[in-house]
């Protein structure tokens, strides 16, 4: 390709990036939340489909320990020290989700009960599911929706259930534990005021081995736009204009015993 082409083409593609600017948001017109699909960033074990090459959703060069966005199929090495990937947290909420078992179950929950809701009584079984006196169970799941930072931020959702609970609960220590200097004394910013790296992590106990997440706070954010757009997420979330839809495919992981 000679020079004069190169920068033809250079021209060409200008002139199209300002038509795409004037053309902004056409064919988007019809479509609302309800035609959307949040990303889920969920842990590949090493029973997930997505590692499985025989499987119809197997994402090639994937394998156990990475974190994989349940829309892009985008995947992050993030295990054994590699680099993992940076979020902004914007909302937190608990969830009491109910679901039928594997071999009865039609991939989506049969109820969301949220926090404060009166939920039905359960019992513990042999293996330790919070049974309904339906016969279906009570899965504690709570949801961080985030911003993943990088060249193109993006909202998504972290889901964690079972064991990944305690490291939920130390997210939250963190971010409520971060404290600033303002005019009028010590306050609590903004959860998505600082970033935090997420990796996974090989983790045991007397029923098995999973990977689960590892959260380290980064450092405050200083870019004021994607600062703007975590805000704005935050705020639809808490108005009820994301929602996200569980289903089994969305499953952190499935291989967490309880």
């Amino acid at each position: 390709m000679n020079k004069e082409t190169q920068v033809a083409k250079r021209e060409s593609a200008g002139a199209l990036a300002t038509n795409f600017e004037a053309d902004a948001n056409q064919g988007t017109q019809n479509m609302g939340q309800e035609d959307l699909a949040l990303p889920f960033l969920k842990i590949l074990g090493n029973a997930s489909p997505e590692i499985n090459p025989k499987h119809a959703k197997y994402v090639k060069g994937s394998e156990a320990g990475m974190i994989l966005n349940s829309v892009s199929n985008e995947f992050y090495p993030a295990s054994n020290g590699t680099e993992g990937i940076n979020v902004l947290p914007v909302f937190y909420e608990r969830l009491y989700i109910e679901w039928q078992d594997r071999d009865k179950s039609g991939g989506a929950p049969v109820k969301v009960y949220k926090a404060g809701e009166a939920v039905p009584k359960t019992t513990r079984d042999a293996g330790f599911k919070d049974r309904l006196p339906n016969g279906n169970y009570l899965e504690n799941t709570v949801n961080h929706y985030v911003i993943v930072l990088g060249n193109n931020p993006s909202s998504a959702l972290i889901s964690m259930k079972a064991t990944q609970l305690k490291v939920s609960r130390k997210w939250n220590s963190m971010m409520m534990g971060t404290k600033l200097q303002g005019a009028n004394g010590m306050f609590t910013p903004p959860t998505y005021s600082h970033i935090y790296n997420l990796k996974t992590v090989r983790m045991s106990n007397n029923k098995g081995q999973w990977f689960g997440w590892d959260v380290v706070k980064v450092g405050p954010i200083k870019d004021k736009a994607v600062y703007e757009a975590a805000k704005t997420f935050a705020e639809r979330v808490s108005k009820g204009q994301v929602v996200a839809k569980h289903g089994a495919e969305t499953s952190t992981d499935k291989e967490l015993p309880f």
